[in-house]
């Protein structure tokens, strides 16, 4: 048996290779939507992808399974567990096999067997896995999906407060528990292969260790140190963060199939800084992908900073509008790697691109704005300014600075009538970092009199003692 780990930083998501070596054929587990990297890598060891498993319907990444299906005729192996609103739809003319609890899969000498966890999800499915080729009847390792994780399990209320289902996050929550006490009868030898590490949204205490095993597990994870039912599931819903905007389109897109990626258009290229100019005042989103620290300088009026870095693909799910079309001012070098970051959550509406420093050399309408220490904030909020805290309400409920308004960053395109505009404002997150976005989305939006608080709530704790 062969075992490969494909780790996505942008999403904190985990997909996986299973091979077997006698038969020279290979399962994905839970596939990311870009399937170049399974096919390089079966290509390198010599195997065949026949088929992908997916644990559940995923709310935080477009699953790739119907990719491979289409384009190498991989067969999908897809949850036939949960009521009718959390079934696979248009895979007719597609290969797959829908699987339910006790059913086995077979890959060459692997066995796959499936266990119905539900809990982060009606239909949430793990694979048990038996690795026929070691001449063991034992299983080895165990696929959990949004299940189990290091050191956590997968949150139940993202169904009430992305897809509007009311009242499951308290159901969610008491069968996680008794999926939880079926997991635990399980051998302490088998290792876990979660679906997400530190960083997801799908739990709130995700370790960065990429597996464990079900003995560890038992030992260290606060969710099997609970005897009682109800004191499980409070613990469990309290302080689960807020789930990205994009998380109730992303359970639709891989319910019902999302596009092809080799059907997308291609963006196109803009040369003319008139027509970016004239598509802006038409109120075109056109995303700046540079750092902060050279959009605060100087940037185009009207665009929106969102930085590539490790944190694009989660406020880019927050903040773009997908039904809009969409402009990236970037660097053309960086535009396929964006172009796929964005794919990875269903954002296909990619229309144009320039490049960024052609357009800033090209155009005189240009702003910037300020960063300013917690000194220098102080003395404005002396003088009537107003602080706009847009960090997570967890980080807002530990502590805050006394007269600041609280509008976490992914919902501030939803609050603008509640940001003052008669006075000087002062944008603060944890570190400065948060802050710079929301104050290219006021400066978009009309909102001119805006500082950054460099530091955040942290320098600010710092620097006030």
């Amino acid at each position: 048996m062969l075992l490969k780990y494909f780790y996505d930083e942008g999403l904190a998501q985990a997909s996986y290779m299973v091979g077997c070596q006698a038969s020279k054929e290979a399962f994905i587990i839970d596939p990311a939507r870009e399937i170049l990297p399974y096919m390089e890598a079966a290509t390198k060891e010599g195997l065949r992808i026949v088929g992908a498993l997916e644990t559940h319907i995923h709310a935080d990444f477009v699953a790739g399974s119907r990719e491979l299906a289409k384009r190498l005729g991989a067969k999908m192996y897809l949850s036939d567990e949960g009521d009718k609103d959390w079934k696979y739809e248009n895979i007719e003319g597609l290969p797959h096999q829908l699987v339910k609890d006790g059913d086995e899969i077979k890959l060459g000498n692997i066995l796959f067997q499936v266990l119905h966890t539900p809990g982060h999800t009606p239909e949430s499915l793990s694979f048990l896995v038996t690795d026929g080729g070691a001449k063991t009847e034992h299983p080895m390792g165990i696929f959990t999906g949004d299940f189990v994780f290091v050191g956590d399990v997968g949150r139940p209320d993202l169904l009430e407060k992305s897809a509007q289902k009311k009242g499951t996050a308290d159901k969610g929550a008491k069968d996680m528990y008794a999926s939880l006490n079926k997991f635990k009868e399980l051998p302490d030898y088998v290792q876990v292969w979660p679906g997400h590490g530190a960083g997801s949204a799908c739990g709130k205490s995700l370790g960065a260790i990429p597996s464990s095993t079900i003995g560890y597990e038992r030992r260290v994870n606060w969710a099997f140190q609970h005897d009682d039912i109800e004191s499980f599931a409070s613990e469990l819903l309290e302080g689960q963060p807020e789930p990205p905007k994009y998380f109730g389109i992303m359970k639709k897109v891989n319910k019902v199939g999302p596009n092809f990626t080799l059907d997308l258009r291609k963006p196109e290229r803009l040369d003319d800084i008139n027509i970016l100019m004239k598509k802006i005042k038409e109120g075109a989103q056109v995303i700046d992908t540079r750092e902060a620290a050279l959009f605060s300088k100087e940037h185009i009026e009207g665009t929106i900073n969102i930085p590539f870095n490790q944190a694009f693909t989660n406020w880019a799910g927050w903040i773009i509008n997908y039904e809009q079309p969409l402009y990236l001012l970037t660097n053309p070098d960086k535009l396929e790697e964006t172009q796929k970051t964005l794919q990875s959550i269903g954002i296909d509406n990619l229309h144009y691109y320039m490049d960024v420093d052609l357009a800033i050399r090209m155009t005189s309408d240009l702003e910037s704005y300020h960063d300013i220490t917690p000194k220098e904030a102080k003395e404005l909020l002396d003088e009537g300014a107003q602080v706009i805290d847009v960090r997570h309400d967890s980080e807002w409920e530990s502590g805050h600075i006394e007269g600041s308004k609280h509008i976490m960053l992914g919902t501030l395109l939803d609050r603008l009538e509640e940001v003052p505009e008669d006075r000087p404002l002062i944008i603060q997150c944890g570190s400065g970092v948060r802050s710079a976005i929301a104050i290219s989305l006021l400066q978009a939006k009309g909102v001119k009199d805006v500082r950054n608080m460099l530091g955040g709530y942290a320098r600010w704790q710092k620097d006030m003692q």
